[in-house]
C-alpha cells in the first residue's frame, strides 16, 4: 500500500456473533462427567468451555496453527526521551524478529505458534516483505500534534482487518497480536486513560525501565497527550488518529476482524490491549473472542484488563510486549483443551461418579483422581 492508496471507508465492522451458548453448555457437562472432581481443574476448566464454545464444537480441538503477528511502528513521541532505548531500535529489531532472534520467536517456537513481523510505521527502510501494509514512517508526537491524518488512520484499521482475514483464510484457528515499537507505551496508555477516565498519574509505566527523570518526562507527555484526546473519547477513530500510531490502529483492526471472523485470540500485554480497548468501541462484544494471556508490571495494564473483564491467565512480571506474554500463555490454553477433548469420563474409565461429597474431599473418588 503508498499514500496513493484509495482512501477506504470508515470502519464498519460487522457486530460479532457471540461463542456458541449450545456448545458451553456441551462442554459444561462434559467437564463434570471427566474423571476428576468438579472444578478441580481450576481456571483450565473455564478456558477449555470457552475455547469450545468460540470453536462451535465440543470436545473442542487442539489449536492446529496458531499465529503471532508482530505490528512494529515507531512513535514522534520517543524523541522526547520517553523511552529507555533510542528510536533506532525498532527498525534494528524488526530485522532480529524477521531472522528468528527475538524471544518472541523463541517462545513461540517452543509453544509450536508461527511468527509474522509487518512494518506498519518503522521510521526506516524494512524489506518488503514486512512492509507490504506500511502506512507511513513514524507518528507525529502526539504530546502536540496528530498520531495520523485521517486517511492514514483509515488506512491502518483496514491493513488490520486485512491481516486478520489473510491469516483465518490460510487456516490460523487462535490468532495472537504483538507489538514492537520504541515508545509505543506512552500512547498505549494516553488510549486507556482516555476510554477509562483515568489520571495520568495512574496510568504511567516504566516501559523499557526509564529511571525517575524518564518517568516524569514519560508523565508529562501522557497529561499532553491525554489533554488532547480528551474530546474524542467517544469517537474511536478520532482517538486513534490523534494518540495513537499506524501499529496500534492496525492491531484495533485486527482483534475487531478476528471477532468478526469467529476466531479466538490471546491477548498479550498494555500496548495490544489498549488496541483492544478500541476494537470493542467499533465492533462491541468482540471481547468474548478474547482471553487475556498475562498482566503486564504496567499499571495502565491492569486498568485495560479491568474495564474489559478479563482476568490473565499468568502473572509473570512480564513487560517485553512482541505477544511474549500471551504466547507463554499458549501452552496453558492448548492443556486445557486437551484435557476437556481427551480425558476420560467416569462412564468410559470404570470409575465411580461423585457421590456428593464437596469437590475438595477425596473421600469416595478414586485416589487418581483427586485434586492436590
Amino acid at each position: 500500500m503508498t499514500s496513493e492508496s484509495v482512501i477506504p471507508p470508515a470502519p464498519d465492522f460487522e457486530p460479532p456473533a457471540p461463542p456458541d451458548p449450545e456448545i458451553r453448555a456441551q462442554a459444561q457437562t462434559r467437564q463434570l462427567q471427566l474423571t476428576k472432581p468438579s472444578g478441580s481443574l481450576g481456571r483450565l476448566e473455564e478456558l477449555s468451555v470457552w475455547v469450545a464454545s468460540c470453536q462451535g464444537v465440543c470436545p473442542p480441538r487442539v489449536f492446529q496453527r496458531p499465529r503471532v503477528i508482530v505490528f512494529a511502528g515507531d512513535h514522534g513521541i520517543a524523541q522526547g526521551g520517553v523511552s529507555a532505548y533510542p528510536p533506532e531500535v525498532t527498525a534494528q529489531m524488526v530485522a532480529n524478529i524477521r531472522a528468528g532472534g527475538a524471544a518472541i520467536n523463541v517462545l513461540a517456537d517452543n509453544a509450536g505458534a508461527g511468527v509474522r513481523v509487518l512494518d506498519m510505521a518503522v521510521d526506516a527502510d524494512t524489506d518488503p516483505s514486512v512492509s507490504a501494509y506500511k502506512v507511513r514512517r513514524s507518528s507525529g508526537s502526539i504530546d502536540r500534534e496528530d498520531a495520523m491524518t485521517d486517511e492514514e488512520t483509515l488506512r491502518a484499521i483496514a491493513a488490520g482487518r486485512a491481516i486478520a482475514d489473510e491469516e483465518v483464510d490460510s487456516g490460523a484457528d487462535l490468532l495472537i497480536a504483538g507489538d514492537m515499537g520504541i515508545g509505543n507505551t506512552t500512547p498505549a496508555a494516553i488510549l486507556i486513560a482516555a476510554i477509562t477516565d483515568t489520571e495520568p498519574v495512574a496510568a504511567v509505566g516504566r516501559g523499557t525501565g526509564i529511571d525517575d527523570a524518564g518517568w516524569m518526562l514519560k508523565t508529562a507527555a501522557i497529561r499532553d497527550g491525554l489533554r488532547r484526546a480528551r474530546s474524542y473519547t467517544r469517537d474511536a477513530v478520532g482517538l486513534l488518529r490523534t494518540v495513537s500510531g499506524a501499529d496500534l490502529a492496525a492491531m484495533a483492526g485486527f482483534l475487531a476482524q478476528a471477532a468478526v471472523r469467529r476466531t479466538p485470540v490471546i491477548l498479550d500485554g498494555l500496548v495490544v490491549t489498549a488496541a483492544a480497548l478500541i476494537a470493542e468501541e467499533v465492533a462491541p462484544g468482540a471481547r468474548e473472542w478474547w482471553v487475556a494471556g498475562h498482566r503486564s508490571t504496567e499499571p495502565a495494564h491492569t486498568i485495560a484488563l479491568r474495564h474489559l473483564g478479563l482476568d490473565p491467565i499468568l502473572e509473570l512480571n512480564m513487560r517485553l510486549g512482541e505477544g511474549t506474554g500471551a504466547v507463554t500463555a499458549l501452552p496453558v490454553l492448548q492443556g486445557a483443551v486437551a484435557t476437556l477433548a481427551h480425558m476420560a469420563t467416569f462412564a468410559q474409565a470404570g470409575v465411580s461418579e461423585n457421590t456428593g461429597v464437596d469437590a475438595g474431599d477425596n473421600t469416595g473418588v478414586d485416589a487418581g483422581t483427586g485434586s492436590d
